[in-house]
């Protein structure tokens, strides 16, 4: 029979995610990996898929039961083990695979997992393909294979080697000048997939790494999510060993936040901004951010001469939006840089070895690096909200903000551009939630037009 997705299973353009034991279960797992499997091989003709995973408790148990589900429909499979996310993605265009997998919640904390699915193109499923499979989920069933004709499993311990050499090869790296700044570095992988590789990258690039959370066992000591108010823990490493700068990585390492040298966090968005930075000094271009990103980003691509494009919030469409644009760099303000020149997936190992080059070439220290630029201060809120309500939010709060600008590609995005500052309303795709983000040079504003856009939400609450 086809597949019927449970309640409280968050499903997004890229997958399904839940918490564990709860609205997912290993037979979830396996159905719908032998329904992922059975679509591929129906679209793309082939049999071969890739599977990897984060360091989560729950994770071999799922990656188990995914695998199972695809050998039953006749698809071999390609282990990678615990690598981080984008490391699936290269390794999907490397075996010239059909698609792949990533077993992983990614910043979520660790009661959750998640399946990412991941197209033949080594991005994630876009709108369009995942359309495509959920509807195949919910209407077929999928074709086992005979006895004889099950898939096969394989390993591939090499992906992040591959992965990293790409990174250390690119044109665009002056790997030998980030080599001669002999930098100090603090890290925080918060026991997730990071910790071994972001340490061997580091380490290729000169650099002395001090660690807490390098090892990858899965179990989270704190909110995994890399936002500034998690990093605590890292600022006093940082200060505490005199460490030139601190990198915080998320559990499947696609995202980076980033900690200056006072123990500082400087918020996601400046990740993205500096990596920017990086890239624009050499090659100017367009660049590519969601509607939820910070300003800031804007102002680091007008200083470059480059034109900046926003899309929906979500990597995928960011993704799309940039092979659109020919974008030569881009990414989300959650910290996930996407470089074209490797590939188009957040990547928080590229985006260490960016924005350490950034501080290299330019010789600043982090604080240096972002007082260069304007100043924003960005307020987030989680409202719970009844979705088929949505609508008369929005017109609610079209009506009451009287913005000058408006952009209703996902969710609202008003702007005042004159006064520097944005409200974006939008339906989370990974919790049962409304976010409101709100930005402005000055924190008190930004607060006030969250807590107002909040008032008027608890209308239809």
């Amino acid at each position: 029979m086809p597949i019927r997705l449970p309640e409280g299973l968050m499903v997004s353009v890229s997958g399904v995610r839940g918490r564990v034991g709860e609205s997912l279960t290993p037979e979830l797992m396996a159905g719908i990996g032998a329904a992922f499997g059975a679509h591929l091989r129906e679209v793309e003709g082939g049999r071969l898929i890739v599977l990897g995973r984060d360091s989560r408790r729950s994770g071999p148990m799922f990656a188990n039961a995914v695998i199972s589900g695809l050998q039953s429909v006749g698809c071999d499979v390609i282990d990678l083990g615990v690598v981080p996310t984008p490391t699936i993605l290269l390794a999907v265009r490397h075996h010239d695979a059909i698609g792949g997998i990533g077993v992983t919640a990614s910043h979520n904390p660790a009661e959750w997992n998640a399946l990412k699915l991941v197209s033949s193109e080594g991005i994630f499923l876009d709108v369009e393909g995942s359309a495509c499979f959920r509807k195949y989920l919910a209407n077929e069933e999928p074709l086992r294979a005979r006895w004889d004709a099950l898939g096969s499993v394989t390993e591939d311990p090499s992906a992040w080697r591959r992965h990293l050499e790409a990174i250390l090869k690119l044109p665009q790296l002056d790997v030998e000048m980030i080599r001669q700044a002999r930098f100090k570095v603090a890290v925080d992988c918060v026991h997730g997939a990071g910790g071994p590789v972001i340490r061997e990258l580091l380490e290729e690039l000169g650099c002395e790494v001090v660690g807490i959370g390098m090892d990858p066992d899965g179990r989270f000591p704190r909110d995994p999510e890399p936002t500034a108010e998690n990093l605590g823990e890292l600022s006093k490493l940082v200060s505490e060993s005199s460490a030139d700068v601190g990198l915080a990585i998320d559990p499947d390492a696609d995202r980076l936040s980033i900690v200056d040298e006072t123990g500082r966090a400087m918020g996601e968005d400046m990740t993205l901004a500096l990596a920017c930075a990086s890239v624009l000094r050499r090659s100017p271009g367009t660049v590519v951010t969601n509607l939820s990103t910070s300003s800031v980003v804007e102002d680091v691509a007008y200083a470059y001469s480059s034109l900046l494009v926003r899309a929906p919030v979500g990597e995928v469409n960011v993704a799309r939006r940039m092979q659109a644009e020919g974008a030569v760099i881009g990414g989300e303000g959650n910290g996930g840089v996407i470089f074209p020149a490797l590939h188009y997936t957040r990547d928080a190992p590229l985006a260490s070895a960016l924005v350490l080059q950034h501080l290299a070439e330019e010789d600043l220290t982090p604080s240096q690096a972002v007082d260069r630029w304007p100043s924003y201060e960005i307020v987030k809120r989680k409202l719970s909200f009844p979705r088929e309500a949505l609508a008369k939010g929005y017109a609610l709060l079209e009506e009451d903000l009287m913005a000058v600008s408006r952009d209703t590609s996902d969710g609202l995005r008003l702007a005042w551009p004159n006064e520097g500052c944005w409200l974006h309303v939008r339906p989370s795709g990974t919790e049962p939630v409304v976010r409101l983000i709100a930005e402005s040079p000055a924190r008190d504003k930004a607060q006030q037009l969250v807590d107002r856009a909040a008032r008027l939400l608890d209308r239809f609450a």
